[in-house]
């Protein structure tokens, strides 16, 4: 719940929150060390599967989505969020708890102090957007997340408004997390010491109450940040993140 809270009301995605938390629930409950940070990120990308179908839907119907940018953006997206899925399987778990926890640090910048970046030109060419999509799923995929720290900052840098820009990002969530689970249960496939209720990096119990859960209160963040100091809530977000961030680091 407080995942699908987050991402309504900041436009992030949950896998910030969802990764380290099913990370600590995994060791709690004596998972195997070697994969449950892999077993955290792939559930988390499922998840999102079902959260950005959501928030590209309340987009769509405010004419926000900028689906000639979504077009060019997903060919690559789809290549790199595969790409990370294989990266992730060859990295061993401190390496891919380092890589997240400076990540979420960060993000935990970049959200506390409100950087955006300032439009300096135009979209690029399919090329180049293809490019940029292969280095957004890539950099998603790997850490778990929907790519909105990534894709907002670059149409924003390519002169889209940041409304347009978030609605945006929200569809490009979807191939992301789709491929990227795929790609996680792929490279999962024959693990061994997976946990009951597994297929390959995905954990199905958890995907089943975390969806179900953030589904309903990733709109009522949504509407909060409307009444609510998001300012001031970014701050403590940011906080959050840099204690999540740090406990990833120490392990």
């Amino acid at each position: 719940m407080f995942a699908g809270l987050v991402a309504g009301m900041f436009g992030v995605g949950g896998g910030l929150i969802i990764v380290p938390a099913l990370v600590v629930l995994f060791e709690s409950q004596g998972a195997s060390s070697s994969i449950m940070v892999h077993l955290a990120i792939g559930t988390s990308l499922a998840t999102i599967v079902v959260t950005s179908i959501s928030s590209m839907r309340a987009h769509h119907q405010h004419g926000a989505v900028q689906w000639d940018v979504f077009r060019r953006l997903t060919p690559g997206i789809i290549v790199g969020a595969l790409f990370g899925a294989m990266i992730a399987d060859f990295l061993p778990t401190p390496v891919l708890r380092v890589i997240f926890g400076i990540f979420e640090l960060a993000v935990a910048v970049q959200i506390g102090f409100n950087f955006m970046a300032s439009p300096h030109r135009q979209l690029p060419g399919r090329t180049l957007m293809t490019v940029a999509g292969v280095v957004i799923g890539t950099v998603s995929s790997v850490v778990g997340i929907g790519g909105g720290t990534m894709t907002v900052p670059f149409l924003v840098w390519c002169n889209v408004s940041i409304r347009r820009a978030v609605a945006t990002s929200s569809a490009c969530g979807l191939p992301i997390s789709i491929a990227g689970a795929v790609g996680f249960v792929l490279t999962g496939w024959s693990e061994p010491g997976l946990p009951p209720g597994s297929t390959g990096y995905l954990y199905w119990p958890a995907f089943a109450g975390i969806a179900a859960a953030s589904l309903f209160s990733a709109p009522l963040g949504a509407r909060l940040t409307h009444t609510l100091p998001v300012d001031v809530l970014r701050r403590i977000f940011a906080v959050l993140l840099v204690i999540l961030g740090i406990r990833m680091l120490i392990g």
